[in-house]
């Protein structure tokens, strides 16, 4: 596997992603987007970007607040994120911005194959795959995985282009059942293509080996197993317009 960091920026913020593919490849990848929690660019977040490179991507990780002012992880995350989660212009335009980083630069080195482009995102990651879905950008598909469901600017119709999955947990407190019914009335309003599985008795971050705080967060190995698998083939699927 090959990694470079990758510079870009967004409303007057430099930031600085993740390549990620594999040398040996004899055909041209799809791109992935990988939009890591609210950690951000994080080792673990880099690894995942390599675990999906391995699966037949070339991954881009994604980083939503530049090298300066990334959390240091002693704060309260919601505070943290809140000006994210208020302000939908601000996290579609960073994650439209990562989509273009990831395509030039897989251009300018001869990787990959822009035309198939997807998104796949935990927690804060799966929030903002779904803005980039809302947001009309042209990918043809996104997977949230336990990702926060709610928006304050919610689709119209005919803007979503891509194909949605949520992969989900039952018992998630940061979206419960209220916004699952909420993302289902969005996304079919919006003409969109969705798709929902939902884990019961999984809480949320069920894909972090680490997660043991239950019954707020917890990993879940059959979640995270068969969540996997789900969104591989759904974006396969959706590469091929079976979707």
């Amino acid at each position: 596997m090959k990694s470079e960091k990758i510079a870009y920026s967004h409303a007057g913020v430099e930031l600085e992603g993740e390549l990620v593919w594999d040398e040996a490849a004899q055909a041209p990848q799809p791109l992935l987007l990988v939009a890591p929690n609210w950690a951000g660019m994080t080792p673990r977040a880099i690894e995942m970007g390599r675990e999906l490179a391995i699966c037949g991507y070339v991954a881009f990780v994604v980083d939503m607040y530049g090298p300066t002012r990334r959390p240091k992880g002693t704060e309260v995350p919601q505070e943290f994120l809140k000006p994210y989660m208020t302000d939908a212009p601000l996290t579609r335009g960073r994650m439209n911005a990562a989509l273009d980083a990831m395509t030039r630069a897989a251009r300018e080195r001869g990787i990959g194959n822009p035309k198939l482009r997807a998104a796949i995102g935990y927690c804060f990651g799966g929030a903002n795959v779904l803005d980039l879905a809302r947001s009309g950008a042209d990918v043809a598909a996104v997977v949230s995985m336990h990702g926060d469901l709610g928006t304050p600017m919610p689709a119209k119709s005919g803007e979503v282009k891509a194909a949605v999955l949520v992969v989900h947990g039952a018992e998630d407190p940061v979206a419960p059942k209220s916004q699952r019914h909420a993302l289902e009335e969005e996304m079919t309003a919006a003409g969109a293509r969705w798709t929902m599985l939902t884990f019961g008795g999984v809480y949320h971050s069920f894909t972090d080996p680490n997660a043991n705080r239950p019954p707020f967060a917890q990993f879940s190995a059959h979640a995270n197993r068969q969540g996997f698998s789900l969104a591989h083939a759904f974006i396969a699927d959706a590469f091929q317009g079976k979707i």
